[in-house]
């Protein structure tokens, strides 16, 4: 019989390895992405078509682990009229995010592009107002207030600020508010129960349609027009692998502690990021007034969590859970 204290910390361990995974891979990713698609060494400045690789990578890989090596379960309860109204709505507002999102890396830099995504709560509550989800209170207010003045010096003190950056960066902000308000509206409201896998298993199909549309139109007369750009099957395959490895990392994360810890995990990540992209790639040029506003953006995000995750805690002990079901749970742009 193993000695329950020397299990516990191995259980500790191995939790604290997998929320090291995710940070380790949430930063690869994305500068593996900026990497793709901005270096000349690859020579692939295509985000449109490295996106909808990406979702057709993870819809085949989901496939195979859940239907036929049976290593992950999806949950049941997905219906036809469920996929139609509202697994297709997010899975348009999650190809959005994505698309718009990588495609600032070719205008803006890394570490600008992770500040402006500090004001990603701000609209999340601003459309959950609109929808009725959420109500405007003074203490809400002022933590809106502190994120968006946070990002406002971050932004303030960028350099080499592009407009054109900006907006698709903001784009994908919206995009992603939009796919979380969505999540909770047509899902989460119907009782409808998933793990991260079965959202990827449902979702990555959906979003490559998505993608696909767009691409034809605006990104394949490009790349058959351009003899410059080249197609590196290894690297892209590796580039996808790991944006797949990332969303399987985020399920053992949530699988092994709870929705505090992943959002926390999320902060370190973003400040790692943040510092270790200035040490990386060229284009980026860290000023006091960025770190300054970035890490007033930080504690409004912070405030955030905690005041939404204690009405979640209140929200679950008065409402019945399921013991065999992880809740659908909303983590911010998982392969960036």
């Amino acid at each position: 019989m193993a000695d329950p204290p020397r299990k516990l910390a191995k259980e500790e361990l191995l939790t604290y390895a997998y929320i090291l995974l995710y940070i380790a891979l949430s930063s690869a990713q994305i500068f593996f992405n900026k990497w793709v698609l901005s270096s000349k060494e690859v020579n692939f400045p295509y985000p449109l078509a490295l996106t909808l690789l990406h979702m057709v990578f993870s819809s085949v890989a989901c496939f195979l682990l859940t239907k036929v090596f049976k290593i992950f379960k999806v949950e049941e309860g997905m219906t036809m009229d469920i996929y139609i109204w509202s697994v297709i709505p997010i899975g348009a507002m999650f190809a959005m995010t994505l698309w718009l999102g990588n495609t600032a890396y070719l205008y803006i830099s890394v570490s600008f592009a992770q500040m402006l995504k500090a004001i990603m709560p701000v609209a999340v509550f601003v459309l959950g107002v609109a929808a009725g989800l959420e109500v405007m209170s003074c203490r809400m207010l002022l933590i809106m207030s502190v994120i968006s003045f946070g990002v406002l010096v971050a932004s303030y003190g960028e350099i080499n600020i592009s407009w054109i950056g900006v907006v698709y960066q903001m784009g994908g902000v919206v995009g992603e508010a939009l796919r979380l308000i969505f999540m909770e509206i047509l899902v989460k409201r119907k009782g409808l129960k998933l793990n991260p896998i079965s959202v990827m298993y449902y979702v990555s199909p959906c979003s490559a349609i998505c993608l696909l549309v767009p691409w034809i139109f605006l990104e394949k007369p490009k790349m058959e027009a351009q003899e410059t750009w080249s197609f590196q099957p290894f690297i892209l395959t590796l580039n996808s692998l790991c944006t797949f490895a990332l969303n399987l990392s985020v399920f053992l994360v949530i699988s092994h502690t709870s929705a505090l810890t992943i959002r926390v995990a999320g902060v370190v990540k973003d400040w790692v990021v943040v510092l270790l992209s200035a040490l990386l790639f060229a284009d980026t040029k860290l000023t006091l007034i960025n770190i300054f506003g970035y890490a007033i953006a930080i504690a409004g995000v912070a405030a955030y969590n905690n005041h939404k995750l204690r009405r979640e805690a209140l929200r679950s002990s008065t409402e019945p859970q399921p013991s065999q079901s992880i809740p659908l749970v909303s983590y911010s742009d998982p392969e960036k």
